[in-house]
Order: structure tokens, then sequence, then C-alpha cells
């Protein structure tokens, strides 16, 4: 089961690609997460560890490639994806050289590109978790296992005497 994270401060765009996403029968039981605001998709990686992010790069709390280097320092097997509708060559560039984008896709996306990039990258993710050495523990792949049962399962909420809110 992969684990997507989308990032766009348009919520219209964060629909579209997510239907987009889902109607995809290859990426069938993906989980997809959404995010408005980069600096709460920040927050939720360092809780919770995805496959693939895709991210838009304006935004105006924080530039796609600010967040995707950002990520990359915090999640580095995580493959990153960038969506835009600049044509910017410096753009993606920047993109490429700083955060390590492992694909650059325009805005509008025709849905087999957007599909076939996924797909790729979720490969991509494969393989660098093959070359880093790492294969998710048995304690890792059960509480994924949870989570993808019980959406929320393994949150806990706490106050800050550390205390867990019921």
């Amino acid at each position: 089961m992969s684990r997507i994270l989308l990032v766009d401060d348009e919520p219209n765009m964060l629909s579209a690609l997510q239907r987009a996403l889902r109607q995809s029968k290859a990426l069938a039981g993906a989980q997809i997460e959404t995010f408005t605001n980069p600096f709460d998709a920040l927050n939720r990686i360092c809780v919770c560890e995805f496959d693939l992010v895709v991210s838009d790069f304006m935004m105006p709390e924080m530039t796609g490639g600010d967040f995707l280097q950002a990520l990359k320092d915090v999640a580095p097997t995580t493959v990153r994806i960038m969506l835009t509708a600049s044509t910017d060559f410096k753009t993606a560039m920047t993109a490429i050289n700083e955060a390590h984008v492992f694909r650059f896709i325009s805005k509008p996306w025709e849905q087999s590109e957007l599909e076939q990039n996924i797909l790729q990258g979720l490969a991509e993710r494969q393989r660098l978790l093959a070359e880093a050495g790492k294969t998710p523990s048995a304690a890792d792949q059960e509480a994924r296992r949870l989570e993808e049962e019980e959406p929320g399962l393994l949150h806990v909420k706490r106050t800050d005497d550390g205390s867990i809110i019921l």
C-alpha cells in the first residue's frame, strides 16, 4: 500500500489531483493525504512516512522548491515530484538540482502522464529504500497495516504535560 502526499495551496487543484489519482486502477488502494499548507505537510511528514510527495511550485507560505528541499532533509528516501504551471526553465533546474526532484509535471496534466510518473516514482522509492538498505521493520509494517484499516488510529493527541486526550 503506497502512501502519497499532495501539497498545493489551491483546494480545487488538490481535489482534482486526488480525484485523478483515485481514478487510476494502477494506484488503487493508495493512501492519499492532502495539505494546502506546506508547513502542516512537513509536520505530518515528521510523524508519518510517505512514499511519494507531489507539490505545487507556487505557494504563498513557501515555494515548492523550498518545501521539497526541507522534505529531502527530513525524509531523503521519499520521492519528490513538482507540479507547476510555470514554464520557467530556471524553476525546473533549481528544483532538480537543489531538492533532487524526481519529476517535473506541468499543469494542466495529462492523466496518463501523471499516472506513469507516479508509478515510476513509487518504483524509484523502492530502489532508494533498497539502496539505503532499509526495509520496513515488522513493527513498521504492522503500524502501516493498522493505519490503513483505521485511519488516525496511531495519532495520539496529548496535553502539554504529556497526558493523552481521549
